[in-house]
């Protein structure tokens, strides 16, 4: 098979398969296929400069080592191929790597997914998501838009235990497409024509030799649909919100600034790269050593709490119960040994409730120890 027709038949893979990903990204990358094919050989700055987003050579070693950084940048597809030769793109199977080896390093307390990606292909991103979910409560796990943040590569992010978008980043284009070239008029001009010698009755649907039949149309957008399905489904399960909430909402497709993608519920803050590395740094320490400092703090009576202020004593207690909210964040697994560390706290909590005078913040407090209560009361369950 000539060079041409190899790459004629990967440019037709490329788009006739569903990709989550922006469509402007998707025909840049067909554009260097077709480029490779007429034997243009581009460097890998020219290639990044022609797709608008270029691959960062930023490191984990800037990072605290008990803190993996783990980046998704460029397109995703699912294997390294000559495909990602051409376009740059980085593969879901060294994705995956990197995340098994950050969950079985004893060293690693944290998780950070430092995403700069317009997407990918569909093929292994339902899996790999499934992966990063069945993983809460193992070890916190952080997503930062930084600076694109959209259609597959938001997919695997919102699997994360919180997701933050930097100031100047776009996130969103949650959608599925799918494209088809018709190119039998250019054939007719050229006075080519192809025959198709084939055995199954849909073997040859879809080629780009002839019109797209109705047939071929509906099982294309049944794919398109599917995987659409599982996309939306998989960020509901990440965020912890419906379907309909994901489809009617979150920007419907569209990518969306920090601002708008933290009011839609696409994350959960805005923050940079390095500071969401900071947040996931503290998140590293092990849960016991977080609850006994913030225990250490609580005034012991009425008199010393007095004397630092409602308002610090507030903060106090605030602080406890953030310490609780990561024990238990998201849905988390409350088991046996999360519960020995809550109990102390909220127990604490009890007592500095009843001390309090002030009707104003004893009804704060009562509130806030009712939530550690009920937190305490939820059963070690394994996550859905």
């Amino acid at each position: 098979m000539s060079r041409a027709k190899t790459y004629h038949h990967i440019t037709q893979l490329v788009m006739e398969k569903p990709w989550a990903i922006l469509p402007g990204h998707l025909a840049v990358m067909r554009d260097l296929v077709l480029m490779r094919a007429d034997g243009v050989q581009l460097s890998d700055d020219e290639i990044q400069e022609r797709l608008g987003a270029a691959r960062s050579n930023r490191s984990a070693s800037n990072a605290p080592k008990a803190v993996a950084v783990i980046p998704i940048h460029g397109s995703i597809v699912p294997k390294a191929n000559m495909f990602t030769q051409i376009s740059g793109a980085t593969s879901i199977n060294d994705l995956r790597g990197m995340f098994a080896d950050a969950m079985n390093d004893p060293d690693i307390g944290s998780i950070v997914f430092d995403v700069d990606s317009p997407g990918g292909q569909v093929d292994l991103i339902p899996e790999f998501a499934a992966d990063i979910r069945a993983k809460r409560g193992v070890k916190p796990m952080l997503a930062v838009s930084n600076t694109m943040m959209a259609s597959a590569a938001y997919w695997l992010a919102s699997q994360a235990d919180e997701v933050a978008v930097s100031p100047s980043s776009m996130t969103g284009s949650i959608g599925v497409f799918a494209a088809h070239d018709d190119l039998s008029e250019a054939q007719a001009k050229l006075g080519v024509k192809t025959t198709f010698i084939s055995a199954g009755k849909y073997k040859t649907e879809g080629n780009s030799a002839e019109p797209l039949s109705e047939d071929a149309r509906a099982h294309i957008q049944s794919l398109v649909d599917d995987a659409y399905m599982a996309f939306t489904g998989d960020v509901a399960k990440g965020r912890r919100v419906s379907v309909d909430d994901v489809r009617n909402g979150y920007g419907e497709g569209r990518v969306l600034t920090a601002k708008a993608a933290v009011k839609a519920g696409l994350a959960d803050r805005v923050a940079t790269l390095e500071q969401t590395i900071g947040r996931a740094a503290e998140m590293a320490r092990p849960a016991s050593s977080r609850a006994m400092a913030a225990a250490a703090e609580f005034p012991e009576n009425e008199s010393e709490a007095g004397a630092r202020g409602d308002a610090s004593f507030a903060d106090l207690v605030h602080a406890a119960l953030c310490v609780a909210d990561d024990l238990v964040a998201k849905g988390r697994p409350l088991t046996a040994a999360k519960r020995a560390e809550l109990e102390p706290l909220g127990e604490r909590i009890r007592e500095l409730c009843a001390a309090r005078a002030t009707v104003d913040l004893e009804s704060e407090l009562q509130a806030t120890a009712m939530r550690m209560r009920i937190r305490l009361a939820q059963p070690a369950t394994e996550e859905q």
